[in-house]
């Protein structure tokens, strides 16, 4: 994928290279794999999955806002605990292990991690 997209890494890059791969291999599948080999990543989980993208698109956003250099961010406290945040609410156990208290514990960091960019960015 990453021989495939050329010079500075954009979303529509991406997309567009994942797509010319789909079309050269039908084998290639993009969708998320699955350590179980059993269940589909995504199929299912967009309760789940569309928090993860939506707090990590906004820590995306608010750090290429700050026009600080990735050095001088990472040792801030703010940019940590975001990054923090938003690494935590991608972990897989929130998508494995269903609904209740896991979903739960997903739905306070995505809040937590929305206050912070909120407040602190």
């Amino acid at each position: 994928l990453w021989e495939t997209v050329a010079g500075e890494i954009t979303s529509e890059k991406v997309r567009n290279a994942i797509a010319q791969l789909k079309d050269a291999a039908d084998s290639i599948s993009m969708t998320g794999g699955s350590w179980t080999n059993d269940r589909s990543w995504v199929e299912g989980y967009s309760d789940v999955l569309t928090p993860m993208e939506e707090l990590s698109n906004q820590f995306h956003q608010k750090i290429a806002a700050t026009g600080e250099p990735l050095e001088v961010l990472r040792k801030q406290l703010r940019y940590r605990d975001a990054l923090l945040h938003n690494l935590l609410l991608q972990t897989s156990c929130f998508r494995y292990w269903g609904q209740g208290g896991w979903t739960d514990y997903a739905k306070e960091i995505y809040r937590r991690g929305l206050a912070i960019l909120k407040h602190d960015f």
